[in-house]
């Protein structure tokens, strides 16, 4: 049976994606709501304890996980595809973050292509971006582990996504007032429980 494919915002980075056919993919699990759906992907950008409680998550038998391990096997950020779902891994990184140690994603299935940046700051990736017609890019605000928003603003409109989403807010919380710092004509603002078609 096929649907409508789904995003749903657990908090911080925590993101789950449902596609029209109904698998469910998992990014940096830590906070909220939104666990019981079986995972047939899980992935995490980094090992850091706010991107990384995997036991949160209800694995299928043949879930396919992808950390930041897998993602730079051999120094080299690697690419992975599965039953219609493409998984790219992309550099991730600012002084709290090594890039030998973290990623972001580029995701791919139903047609869309969504970037989940993992905790970055401005990288050279992103340039690149704008040619690849992103539908959505979920881009770290906080300003305190990450870029923060006037940063994250230039970004977005370095990507050229056709939507953007301001994620990890602060490391206590959504903070809305932090997601509206976020300038661009793409924002769109989703909040913690909420879900959204894609």
């Amino acid at each position: 049976m096929s649907g409508k494919s789904k995003f749903f915002y657990q908090g911080h980075a925590s993101l789950r994606f449902t596609t029209a056919e109904g698998q469910v993919i998992y990014v940096d699990p830590y906070v909220g709501e939104g666990y019981d759906k079986p995972a047939d992907f899980l992935l995490v950008t980094h090992q850091h304890y706010d991107h990384n409680v995997v036991g949160k998550v209800t694995q299928k038998p043949d879930c396919f996980v992808v950390t930041n391990e897998e993602a730079l096997e051999g120094g080299v950020h690697q690419t992975f595809e599965r039953n219609g779902v493409k998984i790219t891994a992309v550099r991730a990184e600012n002084k709290n973050h090594d890039p030998k140690k973290c990623v972001g994603f580029l995701l791919e299935f139903d047609g869309l292509k969504i970037y989940c940046a993992g905790d970055t700051s401005m990288t050279e990736d992103m340039a690149k971006m704008k040619a690849m017609n992103l539908d959505y890019a979920l881009l770290p605000v906080d300003g305190i582990y990450n870029m923060d928003a006037e940063e994250a603003s230039r970004c977005a409109e370095l990507i050229g996504a056709k939507t953007t989403i301001p994620i990890h807010t602060n490391p206590e919380g959504f903070k809305i007032e932090v997601a509206k710092r976020l300038r661009c004509d793409s924002r769109r603002i989703v909040h913690p429980g909420e879900e959204i078609d894609l």
